[in-house]
């Protein structure tokens, strides 16, 4: 289950707008979810969160 607590407000607020990434990025092992996140945290942007949350299905 995904920890809200522990998710960049940013890639949450993404991830609502697009249900189709959020349920894919769900059904991901816990160890890849880590890892996007982890990235998640290094971007600095609006824009690119979007990106980065819109290229999900490329990690």
């Amino acid at each position: 289950m995904i920890d809200n607590s522990e998710l960049p407000i940013g890639f949450t607020m993404e991830l609502a707008q697009h249900s189709d990434i959020l349920n894919e990025f769900a059904s991901m092992p816990k160890a890849k979810q880590d890892e996007i996140v982890e990235g998640a945290r290094q971007v600095k942007s609006r824009e690119e969160m979007r990106n980065y949350v819109e290229n999900i299905a490329n990690f």
